[in-house]
């Protein structure tokens, strides 16, 4: 399943992760049920790993459910 996400320096880890999410839609919609179990672990890991590195990572304000009301008001 690959090289494990700890081992990973921090341009690996954002790359791989660039790369699953781009892959991720093809995937849903034309891989076979074990293909996007694969995705969907790997793809979980690479994302439990950047949590853990960036605990305090900026989050939009938009992105937040405050923000989003805002927005539809």
């Amino acid at each position: 399943m690959g090289i494990d996400p700890r081992q990973l320096s921090d341009a690996d880890l954002l790359r791989e992760l660039e790369t699953i999410h781009r892959t991720r839609h093809d995937t849903l919609l034309h891989a076979p049920a074990d293909a996007l179990s694969a995705h969907s672990v790997r793809m979980t890991e690479l994302e439990a790993e950047y949590l853990r590195r960036h605990p305090e990572r900026p989050v939009s304000p938009g992105r937040t459910r405050e923000g989003a009301r805002a927005r539809s008001e």
